[in-house]
């Protein structure tokens, strides 16, 4: 799949993986070594960024002209999000969510691995994110 357009949105807009394409994302996503790690810190993290509101489950996986982008987490439409290293909160769609937790996850991963895949991921990431309707709250939250 690819992104889609119209004339009213000038933004591409990520498709959901397909099911039988999810096996290969987590790590062309994150990379070989690291798609394990990754997966268990972006539920860690998603569970430190929402702990009222997120509980698992199956997440959905997003890509862009057929790159792995980002994880929306499942169950709600929103999810109240505070990040106590920088004092945002607020609540955000499940897709912002689901940007936020993944770019958290990148930035955290690039400490524990110099990875030239993992920083063109996070800026990829990026920025689709300053492109998305919540931009600014997605911002503020990594900020």
């Amino acid at each position: 799949m690819t992104a889609l357009t119209s004339p009213a949105q000038s933004r591409p807009v990520a498709t959901i993986v397909p099911e039988e394409r999810r096996c290969p994302f987590l790590p062309n996503l994150f990379g070989e070594r690291q798609f394990l790690i990754a997966e268990h810190t972006l539920y860690s993290l998603m569970g430190w960024l929402s702990p009222e509101d997120y509980n698992g489950g199956f997440w959905d996986f997003y890509e862009l002209d057929g790159q792995p982008l980002y994880l929306v987490p499942p169950e709600k439409d929103r999810y109240r999000i505070a990040c106590d290293t920088n004092g945002f909160e607020g609540e955000v769609s499940a897709d912002a969510a689901g940007i936020i937790a993944t770019l958290f996850t990148f930035s955290h991963m690039s400490f524990k691995a110099q990875s030239d895949h993992l920083a063109d991921g996070y800026q990829r990431l990026f920025d689709y994110a300053c492109e998305h309707p919540d931009a600014s709250a997605i911002l503020g939250a990594i900020d």
